[in-house]
């Protein structure tokens, strides 16, 4: 009899089966991945590691190196930079310190002037400013020497023994000795600068050199390094508090003892498991799709993904959103392989460089930083925002690279005269060279106009301040950096989201309420505003603790009736009328837009038109509004413009709207209780 053949049947993978693979895969994330990712290290633990600069010690809380590590990885105003030296230079009243060392254990360090540690005996030492370290986070060890430099000196005379020649017509003596400086006085006639060192022993440019010792002061990081966290500082302007960040999460002085990981044992469990499970689904999604091979191309063939952004045919041309791609070799040889001597600025998201393209066009082009995990999210922000926008007032965006690239660069107009900030109290604000009120207001009216005119095209800014306010050489306004900018849908009035921007011009009431609308950039405008009539910056810890944000500081001098104490003296408030009678109104719009409540806010477009009053005397007679979508059109806004006595007086000067004012509303008390956040709305 023959034997009957016996056939090896495989079960058929049906519909049944498609379903449990994905029952696997979905207690695959939901049981196992929370698993994983708690024994993760906190991100801000990861993100806080110490980090050098070239072959130098480690950089840890409170000090941070800007552009390598976050900035709540130390305190407000602890920030280094990494110089082309290979040392930490550290920024004191604009003047620059090469950080030689820093001693952890006793909160001090020694640093050198960078005018000094940076030349050999053959230079020259170039012409410096006097030693200045605020109130509250440096103070100068004790036993320091003053050294004061002569300049302009004639290095023939015989000078007594104690006065050294420097070189270039430079002497240097000991502070202390009064003789010494009365023969140096009177041979020398340029400025006299006092430098501070450590000893002024032997040669007086090696004691320059060697530099001074600083006492620092921030919250001790002992109790939190020793339960093993890593020391930082929360930023948010609402708590401005030291933070302790620790593998599970952020504490308020040290971690949690019972909050350790799995140890090694479970770690390695976990793994061998996730291992053999996910081995075991690939195998039989392998076999599943064998199956089904022919029924899967179609499918695909019939669902392809549309996006622009993210097909890479979009990008296979010379083009991209209708501009110019560059390749990263490209802008390499325009900034010369990004050379630290061409940098000009940086800020949360990347670093900007000064370039020269091949046909000769002097450009900005800014590298955003390896390390932000939302580099891509901002790139593709700016690129699809300032395609679509053109004003006068906003920067235009040359170029960029691909979107695919490795390397995330964007190519904009170089814009030559520096920020608004850096004219009103950085190292462009010199004595004598100030802005004067009339290039102030044409300053806030074409920013104003800029922001209107995005709010009309259903963007917000996000990060309205001075150091996003370019200048160029006629102090014409280019507003700039559009990395959290939000395009909004017409139907849409706000969005919710997790606050951002920078601290000292963040809306407040974004921080309570997660809701950014256009008012949260009028409150960011009402800071700079505050910042071009005092000349001072949005945030600064040397002020009094209720006076570190500006915006805190102008309330209260307001609603004191102090604002002469605000007013910055080189604009001649208290002699030319024309310039208090502007500056008093300019408060006065300023404190609305400063308001807690959103709803009391102007909109930019009400701001753009009393600012444009104020300027030419009218403030008094309410006027149409203009559209701010084309810049000096004056196109009416049609349906919207108000035609009955009662809508007219509401696009007047503020003081017709909700909140109180007075005839002379900024140089009186004010009895405001809308400066307070009203906890019950």
């Amino acid at each position: 009899m023959k034997p009957r053949s016996r056939t090896l049947v495989f079960p058929r993978f049906s519909l049944f089966d498609s379903y449990s693979y994905i029952i696997i895969i979905i207690f695959f994330f939901f049981f196992f991945i929370p698993i994983i990712t708690s024994s993760s290290p906190n991100p801000k633990f990861e993100a806080c590691k110490p980090k050098k600069c070239g072959n130098g010690q480690n950089i840890s809380y409170p000090f941070y190196i800007k552009g390598t590590q976050e900035t709540f990885c130390g305190n407000p105003g602890f920030e280094l930079t990494c110089g082309s030296n290979g040392f930490p230079i550290l920024n004191l009243a604009n003047t620059q310190y090469t950080v030689h060392e820093i001693f952890y254990n006793n909160h001090s360090l020694r640093a050198s002037n960078l005018a000094f540690s940076n030349t050999s005996d053959s230079e020259c030492i170039a012409p410096t400013h006097n030693l200045t370290v605020g109130k509250y986070r440096f103070k100068l060890a004790s036993n320091q020497r003053a050294v004061l430099l002569f300049y302009g000196c004639n290095l023939t005379t015989s000078f007594p023994e104690g006065v050294q020649k420097i070189g270039c017509s430079v002497v240097g003596l000991d502070g202390k000795d009064r003789e010494l400086r009365v023969v140096a006085r009177e041979n020398c006639k340029g400025e006299v600068v006092n430098t501070t060192v450590e000893d002024v022993k032997g040669k007086v440019r090696e004691a320059l050199r060697k530099g001074f010792l600083l006492n620092w002061n921030a919250t001790n990081c002992t109790e939190c390094a020793n339960s093993g966290g890593r020391c930082g500082f929360d930023n948010d302007p609402q708590t401005f508090a030291f933070r302790c960040y620790c593998p599970d999460r952020p504490h308020a002085a040290k971690c949690d003892p019972k909050a350790k990981g799995l140890n090694k044992a479970g770690k390695l469990g976990i793994g061998l498991g996730v291992g053999f499970l996910s081995i075991s689904m690939i195998g039989l999604l392998l076999l599943y799709r064998r199956k089904h091979s022919y029924s899967d191309s179609e499918f695909q063939t019939g669902n392809t993904y549309s996006n622009p952004s993210s097909n890479p045919d979009v990008e296979s041309s010379s083009m991209y959103f209708g501009i110019p791609l560059f390749s990263y070799k490209e802008l390499e040889e325009a900034t010369n392989h990004f050379d630290l001597n061409k940098q000009i600025g940086d800020g949360g998201f990347g670093t900007v460089y000064f370039g020269k393209l091949k046909d000769g066009r002097e450009v900005a082009v800014k590298h955003l930083y390896d390390h932000n995990y939302r580099r891509v999210e901002q790139f593709m922000n700016e690129v699809q925002i300032l395609t679509r926008l053109r004003h006068r007032n906003l920067v235009s965006l040359y170029g960029c690279t691909s979107s695919q690239s490795r390397e995330l660069v964007l190519v904009y107009e170089y814009i030559p005269n520096g920020t608004v900030a850096s004219h009103l109290y950085g190292e462009l604000a010199k004595p004598g060279s100030l802005l004067p009120w009339s290039i102030r207001i044409k300053i806030a009216i074409e920013t104003a106009s800029a922001l209107a005119y995005l709010h009309v095209s259903k963007i917000i800014h996000r990060d309205v301040k001075t150091n996003n306010i370019l200048l160029d050489n006629s102090y014409c306004v280019k507003v700039a950096d559009f990395g959290l900018s939000r395009l909004f849908p017409n139907d849409i009035t706000h969005v919710s989201t997790a606050p951002q921007g920078t601290p000292g011009y963040v809306d407040p009431e974004y921080y309570q309420c997660y809701q950014l609308t256009s008012k949260s950039d009028v409150y960011s405008f009402g800071v700079v505003l505050i910042e071009l009539i005092s000349s001072l910056p949005a945030v600064d810890t040397n002020r009094h603790k209720d006076e570190i944000n500006l915006s805190n500081l102008a309330i209260k001098k307001i609603q004191e009736g102090a604002l002469r104490e605000l007013v910055d003296p080189s604009l001649g408030f208290d002699s030319d009328n024309q310039v208090n009678r502007m500056v008093v109104k300019v408060a006065e719009l300023a404190f609305q837009c400063l308001q807690r409540d959103r709803e009391l806010r102007p909109s930019m477009d009400e701001v753009l038109q009393v600012l444009k009053r104020i300027e030419c005397g009218k403030e008094d007679e309410p006027e149409h509004l203009e559209e701010p979508g084309v810049p000096g059109s004056g196109i009416s806004l049609g349906n919207n413009v108000p035609t009955s006595p009662d809508e007219l007086d509401q696009v007047g000067l503020l003081k017709n709207m909700k909140q109180p004012s007075s005839p002379m509303s900024v140089t009186e008390s004010w009895e405001s209780k809308t400066t307070t956040p009203n906890i019950s709305s």
